[in-house]
């Protein structure tokens, strides 16, 4: 007998424990906890300027993505955050009198862009995020705000903590 079988249990063989400790360790891999909510892919997307055109292939390289998440069952989080002039494509007020008010084309694209954006984040979950401190600077008051966005302290902030404290990925379209 070798040296090893000698060390097993009495009636208990070196493959029969080998089994049990593959056994062992699934059960373990089950039941490690993961974290709550946590996302295979996470990304945030930064909307700080006023061209519609840049908002528009925004939204057209989100759409791009969650489809391709979607399509292939990979569960997304994928934000938004407004600060600055990005003020302009959460709400239809006309932003008169603000450093961020409403040009022609805005006013031109407006409904195509709020249909759009809503929808991503209707079908596709897409959370959209406002700088509090863009918002209230120029008085629009949370009402004014379409009601799927929700508000945070400072929009820079909470960048940094999507990617520093949960991973996202950052995306700002050029």
């Amino acid at each position: 007998m070798n040296s090893i079988a000698r060390r097993t249990l009495p009636g208990l063989s070196l493959g029969s424990l080998g089994m049990a400790a593959v056994l062992l360790f699934a059960g373990l891999l089950l039941t490690v906890p993961h974290a709550a909510g946590a996302a295979e892919a996470r990304v945030v997307y930064h909307a700080d300027y006023a061209d519609p055109r840049r908002f528009s292939a925004m939204l057209t390289s989100i759409n791009n993505m969650v489809m391709h998440y979607d399509n292939n069952f990979i569960d997304h989080d994928v934000r938004i955050v407004f600060v600055a002039h990005g003020v302009r494509f959460v709400t239809d007020d006309a932003l008169a009198e603000t450093p961020f008010a409403e040009d022609d084309q805005l006013r031109e694209e407006r409904d195509s862009l709020r249909g759009r954006l809503l929808t991503l984040n209707n079908l596709h979950n897409v959370r959209l995020e406002l700088c509090e401190i863009t918002r209230s600077q120029i008085g629009l008051g949370q009402d004014k705000v379409y009601d799927a966005v929700d508000f945070v302290p400072s929009g820079v902030v909470r960048i940094a903590e999507l990617q520093n404290e949960e991973g996202f990925a950052y995306i700002k379209i050029e």
